[in-house]
């Protein structure tokens, strides 16, 4: 079978050759004819799994198509030849040849088709490379906000802020977390903007910015419902607790299930949110002075407690 389906798509490219070839009664190529060949070859070769070979035909078709001023065809057959790429394992040249593609999408005039294979290029290169992937996500965004499709254009924004999260790459992830709470304020999606608050205070908390993530907090009482809702009354008591230093009730904010049902890298930053200094409390602002015979009012007060503690009888 693979046999045969190798020797159609040789039959094919042959026959694209000809379509190509020029002579006396024939001044120009037939591009169109030559792209179709080529087009039915790597389908044959991708059918044998013979993907170098499909790969081949597809740069080939998408050639034919660039001289025939077909760009949408043309940026199809690039794309095509990057998942015969994808195939091989070599991640970066297949997202290298879908951004070729999503360009010519975009010149083309049809920036949906060119956000879908920007996205499609994240997905193939996450594990691989989250930096680009970061980049290609970020880009897919741009194209659909200059499209007035926000709610696709903060999925995709979302996916990189969780990625920079992940890199603990937190002064880009602060950023991006707000470009994201912006567009849901656009859009008037208010719950969501509180969750986006709670990943901003975690994200400034471990860049140690404490004065950041408190205006986060004071900023966000302008978002309708903010105020008075649970996700406020957490926040206020894990920036108190932080800020006292005290470590078991900061832990127990972030245990909580507003916490911990979170996107997961969300969650994990609660769970490892420590205080400075190790959670040690701070002390009270006034010591008490010692008495005369060297005792503080504290400590007489215990001797006090400790003398009626087996009671008055």
């Amino acid at each position: 079978m693979a046999a045969q389906k190798i020797n159609e798509g040789l039959e094919h490219l042959a026959k694209a050759e000809k379509y190509l070839k020029t002579g006396f009664l024939k001044w120009k190529p037939d591009y169109d004819s030559a792209a179709s060949e080529y087009g039915k070859a790597a389908v044959a070769f991708k059918n044998a799994k013979q993907f170098e070979q499909a790969k081949d035909a597809c740069l080939r078709e998408a050639a034919a198509h660039e001289n025939n001023r077909a760009l949408f065809h043309a940026a199809k057959a690039y794309e095509q030849a990057g998942m015969m790429l994808k195939e091989l394992q070599k991640l970066p040249e297949a997202v290298h040849l879908i951004e070729k593609a999503s360009m010519m999408y975009l010149e083309n005039g049809t920036p949906d088709t060119a956000a879908m294979a920007l996205e499609r290029a994240g997905k193939l290169i996450e594990n691989v490379n989250p930096e680009k992937a970061v980049q290609l996500y970020q880009q897919t965004a741009n194209v659909f906000e200059n499209e007035e499709r926000l709610r696709q254009a903060v999925e995709l924004l979302g996916k990189a802020s969780r990625l920079l999260v992940r890199g603990r790459r937190f002064d880009e992830a602060a950023a991006s977390i707000q470009k994201e709470k912006n567009i849901y304020k656009e859009i008037e999606n208010y719950p969501t903007c509180y969750k986006k608050t709670i990943a901003q205070v975690l994200v400034h908390l471990h860049r140690n910015d404490y004065v950041a993530a408190e205006r986060c907090v004071r900023e966000s009482y302008s978002i309708p419902g903010f105020n008075g809702s649970e996700d406020c009354a957490a926040l206020e008591q894990l920036l108190e607790g932080y800020d006292q230093q005290d470590q078991d009730q900061v832990s127990a904010v972030c245990n909580s299930p507003l916490f911990k049902y979170m996107d997961n890298d969300y969650a994990k930053l609660g769970l490892s949110l420590v205080v400075p200094g190790g959670g040690i409390k701070k002390k009270s602002p006034a010591t008490p002075q010692a008495k005369p015979d060297g005792t503080t009012p504290t400590a007489a007060a215990e001797e006090e407690e400790d003398e009626y503690s087996g009671g008055l009888c």
